[in-house]
């Protein structure tokens, strides 16, 4: 089975003390896909495993089968071909989980990925990132933006409040099932609610709806890997929550010059779409609002859509377009969306002022909301805790 053993590419000089703990004997797994000159970097989000990249293997390679499984030699056309390389962050799948929450930040992970890099030989990549797997890419864009070729974010948002969705009914449900499912059916059942939209789930391929047909794929693909621990769980979930990308590193990424594909699912109730065109918006000149109708897993319900902007990313790329050309967002859709519904600024400026203050503060007490709400959401789950620990005292009391 292919690892990469991250503490052997730690670049001595550079990597302090705390970072070496950090990466002590952590492994990554890791499965590579088709056979060419050009790169391709995938990295998957919370609670996924590498092959959660299948579409996009499967598009970009045309091949299904890992190398490492399937060791036919390379041809002639592999000069013009794609190699693509998908792994497990740590605390997930068959790499390696950390037991200390701290050891789990975007930073730390986009260090693994560049190990990754290290290990394969691989000078440079179009790198590709969902949901915390697109936070771990801006982290590995803005260390080392010269071993990016381009860069797509899908489903992406800034960390921290911006990874609570919206609050309602439905999405409140979805949290407390996801807290409590403790089996595979359990599991899969509240995934396939927070990864696609209804609409999806209810179309009838053949004798079944997509819901029932996704379900059973779904705990197989559960009960294969197995439930992620705790310790990865809790591990990952640190790392959105303490995700940021300051506005140097911003400028990192801009200054760069390679292009970037923002791309998002409209209807995604976990990653707001506002927070990923809100830093498409900061990445200006050098990013392509993708917007697609489909939820956070978009790259799986809209596949075809979804390959088809990452290929556009990667021509382009080669090509070396110009920036401006590549854009669809203009400066004066950019500076419109940050006055919000002052349409009218020319002609009532105080009108405008007004509109921008009052989306201001509606956007505080918005986060005021999530804030509660996770802390709701945090207080359920340590509730769980304390109970099922009073049980198991009560049991050693009662034994002895």
């Amino acid at each position: 089975m292919p690892f990469c053993e991250v503490s052997k590419y730690q670049n001595q000089t550079t990597t302090t003390t705390t970072n070496n703990n950090n990466n002590n004997g952590i492994q990554i797994f890791y499965r590579t896909y088709g056979h060419g000159s050009t790169k391709v970097l995938l990295i998957i989000g919370l609670a996924g495993t590498h092959d959660s990249w299948a579409p996009q293997i499967k598009g970009l390679t045309g091949a299904d089968t890992p190398n490492d499984v399937d060791s036919s030699s390379s041809n002639s056309n592999d000069e013009i071909g794609v190699e693509v390389c998908a792994f497990d962050n740590r605390g997930m799948g068959r790499s390696s989980v950390p037991t200390k929450t701290s050891e789990y930040t975007t930073a730390i992970m986009a260090k693994d990925a560049i190990a990754l890099m290290d290990h394969l030989g691989w000078r440079k990549a179009h790198v590709f990132g969902h949901s915390m797997g697109a936070m771990i890419a801006c982290k590995l864009a803005a260390m080392a933006p010269d071993r990016i070729l381009s860069l797509a974010l899908l489903n992406v948002t800034g960390g921290g409040f911006e990874c609570f969705p919206k609050l309602d009914r439905k999405t409140i449900s979805i949290a407390i099932r996801f807290l409590k499912a403790r089996t595979p059916e359990d599991r899969a059942a509240v995934d396939l609610d927070t990864h696609y939209t209804k609409e999806y789930l209810d179309e009838v391929v053949g004798s079944h709806t997509r819901r029932t047909i996704l379900y059973q794929q779904y705990v197989k693909a559960i009960s294969s890997t197995g439930m992620q621990s705790n310790h990865g769980f809790e591990g990952q979930v640190n790392a959105c929550w303490t995700h940021k990308m300051t506005a140097k590193e911003i400028e990192v990424i801009r200054s760069s010059g390679f292009l970037i594909s923002v791309i998002h699912g409209r209807y995604d109730i976990i990653a707001q779409i506002y927070y990923a065109r809100k830093l498409a918006e900061k990445l200006q000149p050098y990013a392509r609002m993708v917007d697609l109708h489909g939820g956070h897993l978009v790259s799986h319900e809209r596949p075809q859509e979804v390959n088809q902007a990452l290929l556009d990313l990667m021509k382009a790329s080669e090509m070396k377009l110009n920036p401006y050309e590549w854009s669809n967002l203009s400066k004066k859709e950019t500076g419109s969306r940050k006055l919000g519904l002052n349409i009218l600024s020319e002609k009532n400026t105080e009108a405008g002022n007004c509109s921008s203050f009052l989306f201001d503060i509606l956007s505080k007490f918005h986060n005021g909301l999530l804030y509660i709400f996770a802390l709701l959401v945090m207080a359920f789950d340590h509730g769980k805790r304390f109970l099922r620990f009073s049980r198991q005292s009560r049991v050693g009391i009662s034994i002895s």
